[in-house]
């Protein structure tokens, strides 16, 4: 009975060391050719296999066995291990991403409401010169735009009326009222 069981405790290590073994030489060799087999042509090779994969392991004896068996599952839940933390590094990293990514959108959305702030209270600004300068008589309206930044003058003159607009124009000294009618026209509408 004991010698049975013997048997069959080295049968099952032997089985497990080819299922390793052939784990083993699959991670090193390219992929096979697919090829059809009968039944008993498959069976009568794994049984081939497994008899060229015993004998190298036929001198060994079980305690050795056992022991390159225990070694083996030792690397291997060592290779567990290094994954699982590499998988734990990688969370952590997706977490530091995902709330910088966070910080920035929050940012970015900030920037753009205080761009959009700035762009109101400069047309505020705009359109009260342009009650300003549309109450001033022409030539001290000249005098104002003329030293005005080229942009704020060409919008403050594109809200003025038309007729205001040519007065101001007449009044300005050649040069500059050249060069902001040549910026008027040009002007983008916002």
């Amino acid at each position: 009975m004991k010698l049975l069981n013997i048997k069959l405790a080295l049968f099952i290590v032997c089985a497990a060391l080819s299922a390793f073994s052939f784990s083993q030489e699959a991670e090193n060799k390219p992929a096979p050719v697919k090829r059809n087999y009968t039944e008993k042509e498959f069976l009568d090779a794994v049984n081939k296999e497994v008899e060229n994969r015993l004998s190298k392991y036929k001198n060994k004896s079980i305690v050795q066995l056992t022991k390159e068996l225990m070694k083996k599952e030792r690397s291997i839940e060592l290779r567990e291990l290094e994954i699982q933390k590499k998988e734990e590094s990688l969370r952590e990293s997706e977490k530091d991403l995902t709330s910088k990514l966070k910080g920035f959108q929050q940012k970015s959305s900030k920037l753009l409401g205080c761009l959009d702030e700035h762009d109101k209270n400069q047309s505020k600004r705009v359109r009260h010169m342009v009650d300003v300068i549309s109450g001033m008589r022409p030539q001290s309206a000249a005098d104002v735009l003329s030293v005005q930044d080229v942009d704020i003058s060409v919008k403050i003159l594109g809200d003025l009326p038309p007729e205001k607009v040519s007065k101001i124009f007449n009044s300005m000294d050649k040069e500059i009222s050249a060069r902001l009618q040549k910026q008027f026209m040009s002007m983008k509408k916002y």
